[in-house]
């Protein structure tokens, strides 16, 4: 499309903006109402804080993060078009999924912010799979809710308000407590059939903490579920202003269902329909695949959770994945930097990770874990990252990048391993987006390899989830009668764009293969770093 057509667009408000929280990059893409191409983006880097063992982002930095994400974005929009950017056709918002933002009857926060990284609440995730016959992982709001109960924290007796990150920034700028179904999958178990809570497990957890005599009852305090394509409210005034102060955002743009960062992912690689999959790996990561039926088992390492529009998803989570490997990218640049190299950041990731391509199928013997923090699926509830190696492995730059992408998949397979070999689930294709794979050909490559299935990596991977919310806004006010969002995905977001597909390299995957059985038998070596103390 040419410059003064987009310009056009913008004018009319044919335009659609999607924000989303990452965990280390709020960021903001604007696209065209017409092929839903992006045409602008802002950023904005943020990192979580650990205080008195809590992971935890504040207030603060979630309105100043918006705020200079939103800016970054107005100037992009300046500087390519030379249009001031006031309003848009409409508006998500977007966040990293699960969580605990605990408010009292006065809006006031009860508790920091307690993220998805948390792996605290590791008793009131056993209670309640126990008692629902139900997967809860440890990072449900769920989970947060009754572990608070279990802690017998004072704050619990005052809650009136229990929100994800997407449905609080949703409702500061609306006044609307709703959440995306997709999102609200991540907070408490929904119904295949009504697309909601599941109304036999509400009245249990009601049950189950009735004897604290609590003024509160689940659906008094969560928030209600919408589906994509539904209203969810409106910028107000005092929305606008939270956005921008300067004051020139107009009120009254309308805003979609707030959703996940799983549920965006699925948007984004065009993979809400049923034997479609995708893998979003950044900070963390995760495999989502569409289901034709429901698993056979309970399996702790899997997350039943939804797509946007509500259809069940298995979910094979990690809560680590390239915080580690960014760490050594960093090294390597200090490196050049003490030769005095001026290194371009992009080029030295390109260089890292094709050199990784270099090395031995199985990472040449050497084992590495990205454990920042607590890996659920490992079995751990801290993290502490290693490389090891024995004596006789062949330690190179090639096998020590190779061996930080494969254990950025490492958690992950664990998962895929139990759908594909236990349960037996079948997919027509995987998609990948994130960080990960914004090397061509690397990351994609490896994670062929590791799950044995054909992977594709679209122009716009990327984008990722911001991308991905923006197009669910834009369904919510473009979707013609009856059209599901599977079918405006698939027919006029990514008509002819097939993107690029890698197939498993047989020696690929018997390296991966070797790799994840040194990786599960060497577990113990990281609970030791673990109980240690020494970090």
């Amino acid at each position: 499309m040419d410059m003064q057509s987009i310009k056009q667009l913008i004018l009319d408000n044919r335009t659609s903006l999607g924000i989303e929280f990452g965990s280390t990059r709020i960021k903001g893409v604007l696209v065209e109402n017409e092929t839903y191409t992006p045409i602008a983006s802002g950023a904005h880097d943020w990192e979580n804080r650990l205080e008195n063992g809590i992971w935890t982002y504040t207030l603060e930095d979630i309105w100043t993060g918006i705020q200079d994400c939103y800016q970054d974005l107005v100037q992009d929009v300046k500087k390519q078009y030379d249009i001031e950017l006031t309003s848009f056709g409409s508006l998500g918002i977007s966040a990293m999924m699960h969580g605990y933002i605990a408010l009292d009857k006065d809006e006031k926060l009860l508790v920091p912010f307690r993220t998805w990284r948390n792996n605290i609440t590791g008793p009131a995730s056993d209670e309640l799979t126990e008692l629902f016959q139900y997967n809860i992982p440890q990072r449900w709001s769920i989970a947060h809710l009754y572990q608070a109960i279990l802690n017998k924290e004072e704050h619990v007796k005052d809650i009136a308000s229990v929100m994800t990150l997407a449905a609080y920034v949703h409702w500061k700028l609306t006044g609307e407590k709703v959440v995306g179904v997709g999102e609200g999958s991540g907070m408490f178990p929904i119904d295949a059939a009504t697309k909601d809570f599941n109304q036999k497990m509400v009245d249990q957890f009601d049950e189950l903490v009735a004897p604290y005599g609590f003024g509160w009852k689940l659906r008094e305090i969560f928030p209600r579920n919408l589906l994509a394509g539904d209203a969810a409210g409106t910028l107000t005034e005092e929305g606008a202003a939270l956005i921008d102060p300067t004051g020139k955002l107009k009120a009254g743009i309308p805003l979609c269902p707030p959703e996940g960062d799983a549920g965006t992912g699925m948007a984004a690689t065009n993979s809400v329909a049923k034997r479609t999959g995708n893998v979003s790996a950044g900070t963390s990561a995760f495999a989502m695949v569409v289901l034709e039926d429901n698993l056979k088992a309970l399996h702790r390492e899997i997350d039943m959770v939804t797509t946007p529009a509500g259809d069940p998803v298995a979910m094979a989570h990690e809560n680590n994945c390239t915080t580690e490997l960014n760490a050594w990218v960093d090294l390597f640049k200090e490196f050049a930097d003490a030769f005095g190299i001026q290194a371009d950041m992009g080029a030295l990731y390109g260089t890292l990770y094709n050199k990784a391509m270099e090395g031995d199928k199985d990472c040449g013997g050497l084992l590495s874990y990205c454990f920042h923090s607590g890996e659920h699926v490992a079995g751990f509830s801290e993290g502490r990252p290693m490389v090891v190696r024995g004596p006789k492995s062949n330690f190179t730059l090639a096998n020590l990048m190779r061996s930080q992408l494969y254990t950025c998949l490492g958690a992950m397979r664990i998962g895929l391993s139990i759908l594909f070999d236990e349960e037996n689930v079948r997919i027509d294709r995987l998609l990948g987006h994130g960080g990960l794979f914004k090397t061509r050909g690397v990351g994609q490559q490896i994670l062929a390899d590791a799950a044995n299935v054909p992977v594709s990596v679209m122009e716009t991977a990327g984008e990722g989830g911001a991308w991905g919310i923006a197009l669910l806004a834009a369904y919510m006010i473009d979707k013609k009668e009856g059209e599901t969002l599977d079918a405006f995905l698939d027919q006029r977001v990514f008509a002819g764009n097939e993107g690029s597909t890698l197939a498993p390299d047989p020696e690929g995957v018997k390296g991966f293969d070797v790799f994840m059985e040194r990786y599960k038998k060497g577990l113990p070596i990281e609970g030791s770093a673990i109980e240690s103390g020494i970090w």
